[in-house]
């Protein structure tokens, strides 16, 4: 079957918005929730035979000003303008393949950071590094894997993220991002498919088509040895390993995480020299 992501994004944002949300009055009984095709098209300006081939995937390519008056007729951001116009293949991407190692140089510099958790991820959310700080605060889940596969099928991402479903949108979120910019990457592929498959919660917020990609954002966790934790964190593009995201969790300075960090620091190091003596 040929695939219609394009129709499926489409889809999932029509049925977001409702009549009095775009100005239009509502007749009769609406069978599924949102716009009708028709009326996107309407908003749009352009034909409903055309809109509706699109979203059936019959119709391939269209231009710029197309996408543009439906972007406007869904009232899309700026992210999931981008989005649409990477499914409908627009402006091709010649991005490379993302990197899928971490180079040595990287590694180092994440063990630099002795005060707050570092890491790096790839496009799919899985872990090529992390320094000391990061592998404890993780610590109690069974793998350090995925950052997807940990939030939805490990049972410690619930009592570890306090606000969990903030946590699975938000990596949904960030996957759907990745997948417009490298739609052909195996892993991640393979990886939604794995997702889908196990996860009902997964599968209903893929099929919503919220794309995110964060570059700053708060994260409540709870950690079981040093208690709540109230971080920010920052991702940063690694320059020469396309795809890759650093990302570093801080708390504010003399804040209660901040002691919490530096706790869980100190308990870190004492694992690992009696690790050592051992």
């Amino acid at each position: 079957m040929m695939n219609n992501d394009l129709g499926e994004f489409l889809r999932a944002h029509r049925a977001r918005l409702r009549p009095d949300d775009v100005g239009l009055a509502s007749y009769g009984r609406r069978r599924v929730p949102g716009l009708r095709r028709e009326e996107v098209a309407v908003l749009a300006g352009m034909n409903s035979d055309y809109y509706a081939r699109l979203e059936q995937g019959r119709e391939r390519g269209p231009s710029p000003q197309i996408l543009d008056a439906i972007s406007g007729a869904l009232r899309l951001d700026d992210g999931a303008r981008e989005h649409l116009y990477r499914l409908a293949e627009t402006a091709p991407d010649r991005r490379p393949a993302p990197a899928e190692h971490a180079d040595a140089d990287l590694r180092r510099l994440l063990d630099g950071y002795a005060h707050t958790p570092a890491f790096v991820l790839n496009p799919a959310l899985d872990f090529l590094t992390a320094n000391s700080l990061a592998d404890a605060l993780f610590s109690p889940f069974e793998r350090v894997d995925n950052l997807a596969r940990m939030i939805f099928l490990d049972p410690a991402a619930r009592p570890f993220h306090a606000r969990w479903h903030r946590a699975a949108e938000s990596a949904v979120a960030a996957l759907r991002e990745a997948s417009g910019l490298a739609p052909h990457y195996p892993r991640l592929r393979d990886l939604v498919r794995r997702l889908t498959a196990a996860s009902d919660e997964f599968a209903a917020l893929w099929s919503s088509h919220t794309v995110q990609g964060k570059t700053r954002d708060s994260k409540e966790l709870v950690h079981p040895q040093v208690g709540p934790l109230s971080l920010t964190y920052q991702t940063f593009d690694v320059r020469g390993a396309p795809g890759q995201q650093l990302v570093i969790y801080h708390a504010e300075p003399g804040s209660p995480a901040a002691h919490a960090l530096a706790l869980l620091g100190t308990l870190d190091a004492t694992r690992r020299a009696a690790g050592r003596t051992a």
